[in-house]
């Protein structure tokens, strides 16, 4: 399964072999690319393309999100950050708590003048980045931000150091207001898609 953030590209991953790809779009935490379309345009154009399964990434949280990716030609769903944000998830509680105290505006774009855009949590690095790539305008190199870019996970994810530089994080951050288990989560997800299909998308009909 190859992660992918355009049509051409999950094109490119059918074309030599992949099973399926995980299509995700400008909403995503991480690296989304840098055509900027995000699912609701994203998805439907992938369903038109391939012809291997592929799985809706980016702005994935809840039953909703089951539904809609369905109905705009997905197979299934793939959560990053809503996974972070539970029980089982090896990773601080700070970074937990970060992310249910995040609001869909909390996010910003990193990285992008170097054409390896992420999305990421905001914090006082992040706006040290962003600063740095204002500053330096079409100047910039990699070397100018690594500090705050580079191997900063363990001490984020483990330590719990959540401004201490960029960390992956999705605009669905506004959709996670609790730190469920798994099971709960997964659970509350199908009774939610189940309802929304069987009641409301049914009461349309």
């Amino acid at each position: 399964i190859h992660k992918c953030t355009s049509v051409r590209h999950a094109l490119k991953a059918e074309s030599i072999g992949c099973d399926a790809v995980s299509v995700d779009g400008f909403e995503c935490g991480g690296h989304p690319g840098e055509d900027d379309i995000p699912n609701m345009i994203l998805l439907p154009r992938a369903a038109e393309e391939l012809t291997i399964p592929f799985v809706a990434s980016g702005g994935m949280a809840d039953g909703r999100s089951l539904v809609a990716s369905l109905a705009l030609g997905a197979d299934g769903m793939n959560m990053g950050t809503r996974f972070l944000a539970t029980k089982e998830a090896p990773v601080h509680q700070n970074v937990k708590d970060a992310i249910v105290q995040a609001s869909e505006l909390d996010t910003k774009l990193v990285m992008r003048p170097l054409r390896n855009t992420e999305r990421v949590l905001n914090n006082p690095a992040v706006e040290r980045i962003l600063a740095t790539e204002t500053a330096k305008g079409g100047e910039i190199a990699f070397a100018d931000v690594a500090a705050e870019v580079a191997g900063v996970y363990p001490k984020v994810m483990i330590d719990g150091d959540t401004d201490i530089g960029a960390w992956s994080c999705g605009m669905v951050a506004g959709l996670i207001h609790d730190v469920p288990t798994c099971q709960q989560l997964v659970d509350q997800i199908m009774t939610e898609a189940r309802t929304l299909i069987s009641q409301r998308l049914a009461g349309l009909l």
